[in-house]
């Protein structure tokens, strides 16, 4: 296409060939998601931006770089493409008082959008699912939030990814932290680098995420967050990874871990992969317990966390999951206008039967119809010509089997397949 339209950069099509894929995921997480009691939500995929600056923090590489911000020139709003489904989540609680019914626990998914460089599984449109538990104080959600997720890996049999936890503390704890990260960061101005210098005085702990090498021997050797955890974020902490032993899942701690969104605290962890290359992280989350108060709502603890589809896809296929591309049941050759008049009607007749079937359209001969047939990868062709048309019968005849075909009654064709 030289000169027509083509997609956006970084916001691609998905086809017929892989769309597939993406209705066995969705299937299986909304019956996953079922079966530990959460709910499904819908919200806008645009905003007011001042939701997300609020949410995700001023002073973040979201708010800064990646958002897809404009002006509503009908009533002059500034409205955003969501980067991300938590804030657009809570809104929608507090908006509509769900909390007022008790503890919720929700999920979403749909595209989320972000203005960052393309590559392989990282894109400008992208999709997550979201997983939210409000109203819920305990370690007991956190852990469940974990456990479920290494269900999940189980059914779309995805092995090899390593999990990790941490934990950020309470606002008084992370006060104390900030204070002395600025300290310490102050005393090594000369190897901070621009992105460094000019988060040092407004969001410090961003800096602890800085993928700079030439800053790395700094950062390690930076305060560490656990130094300076309050009682009860470190009983928290300690509750989550003795759940977490009992159920058998293994963890590893990275106090390197803060997240990318400001909003987080107490809990924090990601599911990670060595086998996507630099995107490695496919599944991140945490608590969020002044998030709500935050948007306007009365304080509420909450948690939960984000998966992204492209690279769970990515990562099945390189785990080699198989998944069958659906084929119909049944292909239905036909020539002539009464046997088409005849096919129609045993087309419906069959789908009431709870068979998929195609219809062939668009004339040709017998031999290229079921060229066709063979090529849809139908179990059957159905095949009408005047003969059956004039009897009210039909020859079905096994595409994927060495079996005869057989010349019988349209109504008996049901029972003759499920034999």
């Amino acid at each position: 296409m030289a000169n027509g339209v083509k997609a956006i950069r970084g916001m691609n099509d998905i086809l017929p060939d892989e769309s597939y894929l993406w209705a066995y995921f969705e299937q299986t997480v909304q019956q996953w998601l079922a079966a530990y009691g959460y709910r499904n939500i819908r919200t806008p995929i645009v905003e007011q931006t001042d939701l997300f600056i609020r949410s995700i923090g001023e002073v973040t590489d979201i708010v800064e770089k990646e958002m897809y911000t404009f002006v509503d020139h009908l009533n002059n709003d500034s409205l955003t493409l969501r980067p991300e489904g938590t804030a657009s989540c809570v809104r929608a609680v507090i908006e509509h008082s769900l909390l007022y019914s008790g503890p919720q626990r929700l999920y979403y998914a749909g595209p989320m959008f972000r203005h960052e460089r393309p590559q392989k599984g990282r894109y400008r449109q992208f999709h997550q699912v979201g997983v939210e538990a409000l109203g819920y104080a305990g370690p007991d959600v956190d852990a469940e939030l974990i456990v479920m997720c290494a269900r999940l890996w189980d059914l779309l049999g995805i092995s090899g990814l390593r999990l990790e936890i941490s934990t950020l503390g309470n606002a008084e704890s992370r006060a104390l932290h900030r204070t002395r990260l600025i300290k310490y960061f102050e005393q090594h101005r000369d190897a901070l680098d621009e992105d460094a210098l000019r988060r040092l005085h407004t969001n410090p702990l961003r800096i602890l995420d800085s993928k700079n090498p030439g800053m790395q021997d700094i950062i390690n050797n930076a305060p560490k967050l656990m130094d300076d955890l309050d009682a009860e974020s470190l009983s928290h902490f300690e509750s989550l990874q003795h759940i977490l032993r009992v159920r058998g899942i293994n963890f590893e701690i990275n106090l390197r871990l803060v997240r990318g969104l400001d909003y987080y605290n107490r809990t924090v962890f990601e599911w990670v992969t060595d086998k996507l290359g630099a995107q490695g992280t496919v599944c991140a989350g945490g608590r969020y317990d002044g998030l709500v108060e935050q948007i306007g709502g009365k304080p509420s603890p909450a948690c939960g966390f984000a998966m992204g589809i492209e690279r769970l896809l990515a990562l099945m296929q390189e785990c080699g999951k198989e998944i069958a591309q659906p084929a119909p049941d049944i292909y239905i050759v036909h020539q002539g206008d009464q046997a088409m008049d005849y096919a129609w009607t045993c087309a419906e007749f069959l789908r009431d039967e709870g068979f998929d079937v195609i219809l062939h359209c668009g004339g040709g001969s017998f031999k290229s119809q079921m060229k066709k047939a063979d090529g849809s990868g139908a179990r059957y062709a159905m095949i009408i010509g005047d003969d059956e048309c004039q009897a009210q019968e039909v020859t079905l005849k096994p595409l994927r089997e060495p079996v005869e075909q057989a010349r019988v009654k349209l109504n008996t064709v049901t029972e003759l397949i499920n034999k």
